[in-house]
């Protein structure tokens, strides 16, 4: 081999290239092809991605062969360019029938290629520790477990602190998309759609860099993702030390996955790219940039430069990306270049208690620690995080094999702090506890500068900044294994560290201004600083400062506190400062911080106050103070309760709009909410309008009908639907006051963010001609989604405030009438008489009871109102009710076939269905009144009767039923009640 070396030259070669590379160059001779297998599938276009790939293989084994003479290897190196310059030989004397007097052996299929890489990440990621630091390996496969995982339809640009994610208990909602990480290339809706590149987001810990490998392996085990020839997974991490340095694309293949350096064949490759963490990136990837070089797979190009042009498809356009990130670092990515958008989501709440009977092989020692997390509600909602999962698997081992009978830690600095005091027991004894505690020091030195700059990899430069040592570190880094982690650049250099989570950054930052300053001082300023943050990024770091103020933290950190000023009165004042920040109306998010603040310095007062009352059934909005509905948003934000559906009238003790606004941090959770009836007007849309903008919206189904919203409100909400964020599907504005105004409103929405709303339901207002032509005009679009547009029983009558827009004249049915009834005013009064009228005989006729019904069966939204005297039964009935004799088949309310509210003179109220009566408390009302509204909503399966006086509406009752056929609206009398009567008001 070194006889030939002579012939090898360094610039670019000769030999033509396909004509679907990037570079120019004539077609390659088609006879070069022929000792490919041809079992392989062909590209569209020749063989686009793998003649491409393999070609710059080709040429690069040429190439770093040529600089042998000039550039220093080690003999390592040496014989691996040995066996690449074999390949390039045989390569060139195929295309040239070159005599370079080397055997010519047979190529290799594609298989080989896959096998060589496959076993060599079996190698790799089989004994895959739980997680990189851990010293217990186990196999990935059977450790893993599944992650919660959604399609997502844009890229979320979060504007508050991940943190804030850890704050709220999260469950998988109606609105989101599970997928299988086998399905990441995967059209959401478009099965056979081509899909090139994935984005993969998620908060720090949440298990993305778990789901690489389990994805490789997989591959490399042959269990699933067999559609990739060969992946290619890089990390961040290691890409950063090759900043600024010249690579051609297969330089950086083989210097980054030395692996790949036997790959010389061209063949048909379906390739992968995997790039995990891009937040971790220190390059330069200017996505934006328009320098307008050209992509060339054989030259040397700078390593961000080479990356850009990869992931924004200039380069091997075929090739699949999959790239991983935190939410940050999502606006460094253009929309256009991403085909499919997923997030991490971390375990649901099954898959917590899967973990730890996982990972605790004694079922019993299992159960113990899944019913002490479930009792701690801040810590079952951080067990979303794996990371965290992990952390608190190994506290809960070590504090039940050391401490039989002792207390678990119930919070999260209690967590923490033991998770810290176990390593630091780990190593004392090795290296003595005076220089372990000195380490524990500078990294929480380390940790707190570098979370001031948002740092979370650090290099050697970093550390000796915080007076630590990389010789001196890696000679005690046993008590440092579990908490901060060291990884190896390329070749051993450029050496990386980071600690294992951003929690684990956030708590030793924390330490460290514990250990520098005094409780008085730090307390309230860092409070004031965290509330005054705009995105939350202090919030964690405020529950551990805090935490650490507790006496028992500080006792089993004692060595590393040894002088502190904190003391139960001093804590006391900070409880009393916070529950005095909670009382100024600040923000549901703050709120929420403020209290897992109370919780780490156990004080529960002000939540025990609202568990208790919710308990008890004396809970009354207008009497809760501002802390109050603060704690009970942290209760129903951290509780097990689903809150993928809000309904206010769930909520009944809050049935106003001052409180409905109060709530709407809850509706940020929900995917469908309903608020039909409610009594909103227009500042509830404004607010509405805020929900359907926000980014992480979930929301898919409004339903708002019957509110007095009209066309000003309609234009708020129309705001927020018209937003790129919006992922509406059904909204229903039925009964809403809307006119041509409103109609024009949504129309304009809906023209700026035409791809979600598949249903829209206007009836019952006053769209007019204007109005229907804006919206149907739209329906007609090819790029809008709207195909149910509903706009039946309009009118100008639809504008009218209130019930009265549904006002409807009810006609007596004179066929139906007693006898002993009297019919006078038109037929609008009823009155009971001992006289009988001489009515003819009639089969609709009531022969026995005193009864009659209307003329016209009601199956929409209707409303009626009566005067009525003496004894009176106010009914809606089928018409099939028997109408012979007087059984409780023949009287109204005292069978399944009708529903009757009993009114009397004492102004006593009750209702009756199915011979089941139910007296109405009248305590309440403070002055005499004989009218009454019914209103029926007869497709909700609900009847209303209300209570009138000087204009304003008591509800008396709803029934809730399935009504299976058109109820007509009916009146009763009681044998003696002679006298009484019922008149039919107008409008």
């Amino acid at each position: 081999m070194v006889a030939v070396e002579p012939w090898i030259q360094t610039e670019t070669p000769s030999f033509p290239i396909p004509e679907c590379a990037t570079w120019p160059g004539p077609a390659i001779p088609q006879d070069a092809f022929a000792a490919l297998p041809p079992s392989e599938p062909a590209c569209a276009s020749c063989t686009s991605c793998g003649s491409e790939i393999l070609m710059l293989f080709n040429y690069i084994s040429l190439h770093t062969l040529g600089k042998t003479k000039t550039k220093h290897r080690s003999p390592k190196k040496q014989n691996k360019t040995t066996g690449h310059t074999l390949h390039t030989f045989v390569f060139l004397s195929f295309i040239f029938d070159i005599d370079l007097m080397v055997p010519v052996p047979e190529p290799h299929p594609i298989t080989f290629y896959q096998q060589m890489l496959q076993s060599s990440f079996q190698d790799k990621f089989l004994g895959a520790e739980e997680e990189e630091w851990a010293k217990d390996t186990q196999n990935l496969a059977n450790i893993y477990t599944e992650l919660y995982i959604t399609a997502r339809c844009d890229i979320q640009i979060p504007a508050q602190h991940e943190v804030r994610s850890f704050e709220k208990a999260w469950k998988p909602t109606g609105a989101e998309k599970p997928i299988q990480p086998t399905d990441l290339f995967k059209h959401p809706s478009e099965e056979d759609k081509t899909i090139k590149t994935v984005l993969t987001n998620g908060i720090a810990g949440i298990g993305k860099t778990f789901l690489v490998q389990k994805f490789v392996l997989d591959w490399a085990e042959k269990r699933f993702n067999q559609d990739v020839h060969l992946i290619f997974p890089f990390t961040f991490r290691q890409l950063n030390p090759l900043k600024g340095e010249k690579f051609s694309l297969a330089e950086l293949i083989h210097e980054c996955i030395p692996e790949t350096v036997g790959i010389t064949e061209e063949s048909k490759f379906k390739l992968l790219f995997v790039f995990d963490g891009l937040d971790e990136s220190r390059l330069h990837l200017d996505f934006y940039a328009d320098d307008n070089r050209s992509a060339d797979v054989t030259k040397p190009t700078k390593t961000d430069v080479l990356l850009r042009e990869l992931i924004s498809g200039n380069l091997l356009q075929s090739a699949r990306i999959w790239i991983t990130t935190r939410p940050a670092a999502t606006n460094q990515f253009p929309r256009e270049f991403v085909s499919n958008i997923t997030e991490v989501k971390g375990f649901t709440d099954p898959c917590k208690e899967e973990y730890f009977k996982k990972r605790f092989k004694d079922e019993e020692q299992a159960n113990r620690i899944v019913s002490h997390i479930k009792a701690s509600r801040s810590l079952f909602i951080m067990c979303h995080i794996p990371v965290f999962c992990w952390i608190t698997a190994t506290v809960l081992e070590d504090v039940l094999k050391t401490r039989e009978g002792g207390e678990l830690p119930k919070t999260l600095t209690e967590m923490y702090t033991e998770f810290l005091v176990s390593h630091i027991d780990q190593t004392k004894e090795k290296y003595g506890p005076e220089k372990s505690i000195q380490y524990i020091k500078s990294l929480a030195k380390l940790a707190f500068h570098q979370l001031e700059k948002g740092n979370l990899i650090f290099y050697e430069k970093d550390l000796s900044e915080s007076n630590i040592y990389f010789n001196e570190a890696s000679v005690c880094s046993g008590v440092v294994t579990k908490i901060f982690r060291e990884e190896q650049g390329r070749k051993g250099k450029d050496k990386m560290f980071s600690f294992v989570h951003l929690s684990v950054q956030e708590f030793l930052a924390a330490l460290y201004v514990r250990i520098k300053t005094s409780s008085k001082k730090i307390h309230r300023i860092s409070i004031d600083r965290a509330l005054q943050s705009p995105n939350g990024h202090l919030d964690l770091f405020l529950r551990f400062l805090l935490g650490l103020s507790v006496q028992t933290n500080q006792g089993k950190l004692h060595n590393l506190l040894i002088k502190t000023d904190s003391s139960p009165e001093t804590n006391q004042e900070t409880i009393q400062y916070i529950k005095k920040k909670i009382s100024e109306n600040l923000s549901p998010e703050r709120s929420i911080n403020l209290f897992h603040c109370l919780n780490e310095l156990n004080d529960c007062s002000l939540v025990e106050e609202i568990q208790q009352s919710l308990r008890s059934g004396s809970l009354s909005a207008d009497k809760l103070s501002s802390a109050h509905w603060s704690a009970l948003l942290f209760i129903l934000l951290s509780s097990e309760e689903d809150l993928d559906v809000f309904d206010l009238k769930k909520y009944s003790v809050f049935a106003s709009e001052d409180a409905f606004l109060r709530l709407v941090p809850i509706m940020k959770e929900a995917s469908k909410i309903l608020l039909s009836g409610c009594d909103l007007s227009k500042r509830s849309c404004s607010a509405l309008s805020s929900v359907l903008s926000c980014q992480s919206s979930m929301l898919r189904e409004l339903d708002l009908s019957n509110n007095d919203l009209q066309d000003s409100g309609v234009r708020l909400l129309s705001v927020g639907l018209g937003t790129p964020h919006c992922r509406l599907e059904r909204l229903n504005l039925s009964g809403c006051m809307v006119s041509a105004k409103g109609c024009t409103s949504l129309a304009s929405a809906l023209r700026a963010n035409p791809y979600h709303l598949i249903e829209l339901d206007l009836t019952y207002n006053h769209p007019g001609d204007a109005g229907t032509n804006a919206l149907s005009a739209g329906v007609e679009h090819e790029h809008w989604k709207l195909k149910n547009l509903r706009l039946e029983h309009g009118g100008e009558q639809r504008l009218k405030p209130g019930l009265k827009k549904y006002f409807c004249e009810l006609t007596v049915d004179t066929n139906t009438a007693n006898r002993n009834l009297k019919l006078s005013d038109n037929n609008r009064k009823v009155t009971a008489l001992e006289l009988q009228e001489p009515y003819p005989t009639h089969a609709d006729r009531f022969d026995t009871c005193l009864q009659l019904l209307c003329e016209y069966g009601l199956t929409g939204r209707t409303y009626w109102e009566v005067d009525w005297k003496g004894v009176v039964d106010l009914a809606v009935s089928y018409r099939g009710i028997q109408k012979r004799g007087d059984s409780v088949d023949c009287k109204f309310g005292c069978n399944n076939q009708s529903w009757s509210l009993m009114c009397s003179e004492v102004d006593h109220y009750s209702v009756w269905h199915n011979n089941t009566g139910k007296d109405i408390s009248s305590s309440s009302f403070s002055s005499v009144s004989n009218r009454v509204g019914v209103y029926l909503d007869w497709p909700a399966g609900t009847l209303s009767y209300y209570r009138i006086c000087s204009g304003s509406m008591t509800l008396l009752h709803t029934f809730k039923t399935t009504f299976t056929e058109p109820l007509y609206p009916g009146f009763g009398f009681c044998t003696l009640s002679y006298g009484s009567s019922v008149s039919l008001s107008s409008q």
